[in-house]
């Protein structure tokens, strides 16, 4: 497998538990490796959904898919200000051919005025019941698995209405 250094180009790839594939960044210029995190920038990037709907990002956007968190982070730069979107998703990997990762459908996105709205939490319900009765051993250890399900379970239960937005 080939190594990953500041200034290639790479694909961005997200999938869903069962393997298929969720979405594909057709181009991630990679600014920064750090310990536990590749940075990347996109702009004006081609996106491919699963059904092949294809549409091209608006702005620029600096990512950060962490190597050993449950989720990842791309902030987009627009003009009335920075917005956060905050992917429930796998510590992402490279694996030579694209950084992956599998994403779980719960989001945050963050407002420029510090307001933020949780979305599509019915699709991580469902992610997260599939989440428990598979093993995704390309992406954890087994104490990193049992951590994983504690916070889908924690998110789970937040997102049944037990905790206030």
């Amino acid at each position: 497998m080939c190594e990953l250094k500041i200034g290639d180009s790479v694909y961005v790839q997200s999938f869903k538990h069962n393997g298929a594939v969720h979405r594909t960044w057709s181009k991630a210029l990679v600014v920064d490796i750090l310990e536990d995190c590749y940075v990347v920038v996109t702009d004006h990037t081609w996106v491919v959904e699963a059904d092949n709907r294809r549409w091209l990002t608006r702005e620029p956007a600096i990512c950060f898919y962490y190597k050993d968190r449950w989720f990842n982070i791309i902030s987009m730069v627009r003009k009335n200000g920075i917005y956060y979107y905050c992917n429930v998703a796998t510590p992402s990997i490279y694996d030579g051919e694209a950084i992956k990762n599998v994403d779980y459908d719960l989001d945050v996105k963050v407002f420029p005025d510090d307001t933020y709205m949780v979305l599509d939490e019915n699709e991580f319900e469902e992610s997260y019941y599939d989440a428990k009765d598979v093993l995704f051993d390309d992406y954890a250890t087994r104490e990193e698995k049992a951590e994983a399900i504690s916070v889908l379970e924690e998110l789970a239960n937040d997102v049944s209405g037990d905790a206030a937005y």
